[in-house]
């Protein structure tokens, strides 16, 4: 079961959590969140940060990363990476989300997140979810990227770092408008999956995609009826085995 703080805590209470866990004799402790849990396209993305006590790891302008403006955002990053003692962001790609289930998939991505810091933290704060299956002792904390910094560290280290893949699908498929919405269902991003139909980036479990999937089908003529393709080569649509690190710092 998460812990339910305070709703509107202070800044500053930002690192009371971890304080009274050092004051415990948990030296190293590490937060975990996700991003893009919600979004009908593009990956999960979950980090994991361990922040130094004292000045060095209150890191300015820090906040739950759906508090900040991308530039600030983008600013807060880079002073995490620069004063984290460790770090990680892992990335689950669609076909594993539409194989395996968001939640599942949701509480492996932080697991594998946390377990790879290096050296391993001596408490996990974990936002929201429990996560089973860590080597140290772990807690749930609800809305934790409000009220922990190791957690909000990790919300910024996942969210743009998802961010900047969605620019990047954008240009991949820039009928979808990826670089504006991330993924997330807005009129605009269902308007363009109305028109042009899911990509393979579109998560299926979603009933959204499903449906324009379906509708798009049906006003899509036969192969028989279309021109002649030229296949070069066959294309796995098998899910991969495993999360994706994307970064790490030791």
């Amino acid at each position: 079961m998460a812990v339910r703080p305070d709703p509107a805590p202070a800044p500053e209470d930002l690192w009371a959590m971890e304080t009274s866990l050092r004051r415990r004799g948990f030296a190293a402790i590490a937060g975990a969140d996700e991003a893009g849990r919600g979004a009908c396209a593009g990956p999960l993305v979950a980090a994991a940060c361990v922040l130094p006590a004292g000045r060095r790891g209150r890191v300015p302008g820090l906040a739950d990363s759906k508090l900040l403006t991308p530039a600030t955002r983008e600013e807060v990053y880079a002073e995490v990476v620069d004063r984290a003692l460790s770090w990680s962001v892992v990335a689950i790609p669609v076909p594993e989300l539409d194989a395996r289930g968001m939640h599942v998939t949701n509480i492996e991505a932080l697991r594998r997140a946390v377990s790879v810091l290096d050296p391993e933290p001596d408490y996990a704060l974990t936002d929201g979810f429990p996560v089973s299956g860590l080597a140290q002792p772990t807690l749930a904390v609800w809305k934790g990227d409000r009220v922990a910094a190791c957690v909000a560290a990790a919300s910024v280290l996942a969210k743009v770092t998802r961010d900047r893949v969605m620019l990047e699908l954008d240009a991949r498929f820039p009928q979808y408008g990826f670089a504006v919405h991330k993924g997330y269902i807005t009129e605009a991003h269902s308007e363009a999956l109305d028109r042009h139909g899911p990509c393979t980036e579109h998560r299926m479990r979603f009933v959204n995609v499903a449906r324009a999937r379906d509708a798009h089908a049906a006003r899509t003529p036969p192969l028989s009826d279309r021109a002649p393709m030229h296949d070069d080569g066959a294309v796995s649509t098998q899910p991969t085995d495993s999360p994706v690190l994307v970064e790490q710092r030791r």
